[in-house]
């Protein structure tokens, strides 16, 4: 039997990546480690920024890679090929996904981040989840919740209302728990509405646990505890790293009273139960893993992540083209982000031994800036940038943001590219018109040149096998078919979240409320750069013969998609659902489903794709209930979410609460009730009389008001209230 003090010490790390052991339960020690798109394992000296080395693993794309491929298939294959790595190199739990909304383009941990939009960031992270967990080992998913920013984080008080939380910054946690049933969550520096998310009961126990059905161990982010008491009685289970302090703290606390045996004991059992399942997994584990097999899964992800932002028709690149590159990026690729997530890759390709491979010899090449310290540039690396692209046929732009642009623990305080690689394409643009962009960078950046480009090609972080995919894009070798998951705007300004993020000392407001990226940009009119959803093809997709119907599980949307190029490609197709007339505020339009679907020149498909009642919900803050409002939904479908192509109405029956009328409720609320509505009438036709203007005005005054101007006693309205309650079968 184990001692309760002894149980205590599995309440936090022995070390930095490790639980302790436990001899009294013959437990082992087990080591948690830094993810998410590869294995971070440290065997020297430990850190959580990412500074000391760490053993060779597959350096798959992160997140805002992934995103862009919307393809939840390739990223749980991603997720086993982790698994696989993490049994190799002996570790049981891997640090990730992160699904933090990208609710700014300044976030420094965007990179580590899928969407600016709950649905996908959720389905993504939950295939991803799903796919490493089939291996037997465990992931996190963090940061929970409302960490949307690096500006310090382990403090700010992210101030959020309670709609909002819950339909944007909490929705996707929930998918994810629900459906791939994690076995830990992290929970975030930040306070949340007042509280450490590390303290936070409600969020912790009443959310997580008690709606969500979550049973597995809430782990702290490294350092996110200040006190370990306070954060086990809210639902904490396991602190990382270890500190003995706290450790003693809790044996204080329980001699005198201030924590039940209960709680820690809950605790131990989740993190016991955790160690005991990846051990199973680990025992017997393969020493290694499929170096090659693994780069070349990394290689057909990266794929599916490049997005075509424009194209005038110069890309796909004739191989006898005469290009010159200009562009540090093309020699030494930014393939991953900066901080903890950073891995050390089995192998690394670059763009401009890729793009020399596939013409059949040594393309002119000039680095024209430097991408991170230590780079050594020659004094007229400006100059001979631009005598390299005046003599080409067209020139290839790497350009992007280094680590020191980017990066965990700070912020960005711009969404420009560098000035040094803006001033270069100038004087480019200024010799050679004939220029395509090829951006590496972890978040959207502003693009004042995109009129002025041939094409722009998005790569994003592609991981490890990025730099040959990027060349393999240009010439046509693959078909590009991603799709952005973040709006870029055309100014910094027109980002919703501007006037707030990151805020100061008092907290960050979310004043935008549910006005999230796109959902900001379409209520306001503003147009982006390159909306939400967007992304080209080498090819064209016709889109035909919408169906819509209700099911018992929520919506059925079906049509066709129809390839009308000349190359075989991949199509993302979106779902974006309204409902006009709504009794609440609501955005113009939101992500409720996508599919992809590939096909060859002139074949069509049909496309299928279901909507839950779940995700068709809003929260209500009156009945502290998701609901499902009845009434006309307008559905529409389309390559992004300014590219609409098809729409379509139907009828969805809601599942309102029936709330009884209160002396608060408006008459526009009573009128609502048939058994109510003559009686309301008649009381407010005595006050106001025939005239319209005054009934409308009428509307929003609570009954109790009302009673006063008819000269009724408010028992006189209560009791009438009372009788029409009693007998009422519909909802206010």
């Amino acid at each position: 039997m184990v001692d309760i003090r002894a149980k205590i010490s599995l309440t936090g790390g022995s070390d930095f990546w490790h639980t302790p052991a436990v001899t009294a339960a013959d437990l082992p020690e087990l080591m948690w480690t830094d993810g998410p798109h590869g294995v971070r394992k440290q065997s020297g000296s430990s850190d959580h920024v990412g500074i000391n080395a760490s053993e060779p693993a597959t350096c798959f794309p992160p997140a805002v890679g992934l995103a862009s491929s919307w393809d939840t298939e390739l990223v749980e294959q991603v997720g086993v090929a982790l698994g696989e790595e993490c049994r190799a190199l002996g570790v049981g739990v891997l640090l990730g996904p992160g699904l933090n909304i990208k609710r700014s383009p300044l976030c420094g941990r965007n990179f580590e981040y899928f969407a600016e939009d709950p649905l996908v960031a959720g389905e993504l992270a939950a295939a991803l989840v799903s796919g490493v967990q089939s291996q037997g080992i465990g992931t996190s998913v963090k940061h929970f919740a409302a960490n949307n920013q690096e500006t310090d984080r382990m403090r700010r008080d992210s101030q959020v209302d309670e709609r909002t939380l819950r339909e944007i910054y909490l929705r996707g946690f929930g998918k994810v728990v629900r459906k791939a049933k994690p076995w830990t969550v992290m929970c975030s520096y930040n306070k949340v509405n007042g509280t450490y998310a590390s303290e936070n009961h409600w969020l912790l126990t009443e959310v997580l646990r008690d709606e969500w059905g979550f049973d597995g161990v809430v782990v702290s982010d490294w350092g996110a505890v200040w006190s370990r008491v306070r954060a086990l009685r809210a639902g904490l289970d396991l602190e990382m790293p270890a500190n003995a302090a706290h450790e003693k703290e809790v044996r204080q606390a329980l001699d005198a009273g201030e924590i039940d045996a209960g709680t820690i004991e809950q605790a131990y059992d989740r993190v016991e139960a955790v160690v005991r399942r990846a051990q199973a997994s680990l025992a017997g584990a393969p020493e290694d893993f499929d170096v090659d097999g693994h780069h070349a899964l990394a290689r057909r992800m990266a794929e599916q992540c490049v997005v075509l932002l424009s194209n005038d028709g110069v890309l796909p690149l004739a191989r006898e083209t005469r290009v010159a590159v200009v562009g540090e990026f093309a020699r030494t690729p930014r393939y991953q982000g900066a901080g903890s997530s950073r891995v050390n890759p089995t192998r690394l390709d670059n763009a401009l031994d890729a793009i020399s491979a596939l013409v059949g010899h040594e393309v002119p090449f000039a680095p024209g800036f430097v991408t991170a310290a230590g780079q050594e540039l020659a004094d007229d690396a400006h100059e001979r940038a631009v005598a390299v692209a005046r003599d080409a046929d067209v020139v290839l732009a790497f350009l992007g943001l280094g680590e020191s642009h980017e990066s965990e623990g700070y912020d960005r305080n711009n969404a420009d590219l560098p000035a040094e690689q803006l001033a270069l394409l100038e004087d480019i643009l200024a010799v050679n018109p004939n220029v395509v962009v090829v951006l590496s960078n972890g978040a959207s950046v502003l693009l004042p040149f995109a009129d002025r480009v041939r094409a722009i090609v998005e790569g994003w972080l592609l991981g490890q096998a990025g730099g040959a995919v990027l060349a393999d894009v240009v010439y046509g070798v693959v078909n590009p078919s991603g799709k952005i998951t973040e709006t870029i705007p055309r100014r910094l300004a027109d980002v919703p979240s501007s006037l707030h993020f990151p805020g100061d000392v008092s907290g960050v407001r979310y004043g935008e409320g549910l006005f999230v990226g796109y959902r900001g940009y379409d209520a306001s009119g503003i147009e982006p750069a390159f909306p939400f959803g967007h992304g080209l093809s080498y090819t064209t997709f016709g889109y035909s013969d919408l169906a819509l119907a209700t099911t018992d599980a929520g919506l059925a949307v079906s049509l066709t998609v129809t390839n009308t190029g000349g190359r075989s490609g991949r199509e993302v197709v979106q779902v974006y659902v309204s409902v006009p007339g709504s009794a609440v505020v609501r955005v113009p339009r939101e992500l409720k489903g996508f599919a992809s679907v590939a096909l060859e020149p002139g074949a069509s498909a049909r496309v299928e794709i279901a909507i839950s009642s779940d995700d068709l919900a809003y929260w209500s803050v009156r009945d502290h209930a998701w609901v499902v409002e009845g009434g006309e939904y307008l559905v529409e479908v389309g390559a992004s979410s300014r590219d609409l192509r098809l729409s379509g109405t139907v009828a969805v029956a809601g599942n309102e609460p029936s709330r009884p009328l209160a002396l608060d409720s408006t008459v526009a609320e009573a009128m609502r009730v048939p058994a109510f509505a003559e009686i309301i009438s008649g009381l407010a036709g005595a006050v106001f009389g025939e005239d319209p203007d005054l009934i409308r005005m009428m509307e929003s005054i609570p009954l109790a008001a009302l009673a006063g101007f008819g000269g009724q006693s408010l028992d006189e309205v209560q009791a009438m209230l009372d009788q029409v309650n009693a007998t009422r079968s519909g909802g206010a």
